[in-house]
């Protein structure tokens, strides 16, 4: 069965949304894109909120976020209990969410990184397990 990932941005990460769906669809993945679906200026809650759900009722497995700074998405998503966005700037960030702290959400600030960093990070974070181990209690107090 193949994975889907759900994906989602604001205005300021809509054209690199665009860019790595179509990465993810080439790489054999399912995706669930849950806007937005243009540059016209939107609310990052919003999207944060969309794809929280998504995960919760186990339409996608993992998912990524995008908006100017990655920052104020990643505040929205992480008050949802059952999401673990972790804001990442490259391939080590991203190697280390999923290794130590088993981050089901990658989160990048489009105006701060460019694409080719992003698909990196995102190849990384997709092919990356939890080690368990020391981490799984310190996960587990998260939720």
């Amino acid at each position: 069965m193949t994975e889907t990932i759900a994906i989602a941005a604001d205005h300021g990460g809509f054209e690199m949304k665009s860019l790595l769906v179509k990465d993810l669809e080439a790489a054999g993945l399912k995706v669930l894109d849950l806007g937005t679906h243009s540059a016209d200026s939107v609310d990052y809650p919003d999207f944060a909120q969309a794809l929280a759900a998504a995960l919760k009722e186990g339409r996608a497995a993992r998912g990524v976020l995008l908006c100017g700074s990655g920052i104020g998405i990643s505040i929205a998503a992480n008050r949802h209990r059952h999401i673990r966005a972790a804001l990442v700037h490259d391939e080590t960030g991203a190697r280390l969410c999923r290794q130590h702290n088993d981050a089901n959400v990658v989160v990048f600030g489009a105006r701060l990184i460019g694409i080719e960093v992003a698909r990196a990070a995102l190849k990384v974070f997709l092919s990356t397990s939890f080690e368990g181990g020391r981490h799984e209690k310190r996960v587990a107090k998260l939720g």
